[in-house]
């Protein structure tokens, strides 16, 4: 009777821990899944601002220079 409760026992505790593992990769997996989704999204949102800020520098260097008259330097001799 003790062999076969001890086998049981054995049983329960190994179904246990197997189940506690699948458990932990299912989570796992799961977040890194949305690490993975998040970071894509961020990198996407990166990329767009930088293509907006890039392109207003490009526009304010273009009104700067129509507005601003180009110096000339003196040669000295």
């Amino acid at each position: 009777m003790a062999d076969t409760t001890t086998k049981h026992r054995r049983n329960a505790d190994a179904l246990f821990k197997q189940t506690v593992r699948d458990a932990r990769e299912r989570d796992r997996s799961e977040a890194l899944a949305a690490y993975e989704l998040e970071a894509a999204s961020v990198r996407e949102k990166s990329a767009r601002l930088r293509e907006l800020r890039l392109a207003k520098e490009a526009a304010e260097r273009e009104t700067a220079s129509a507005a601003a008259p180009k110096k000339v330097r003196a040669r000295k001799a």
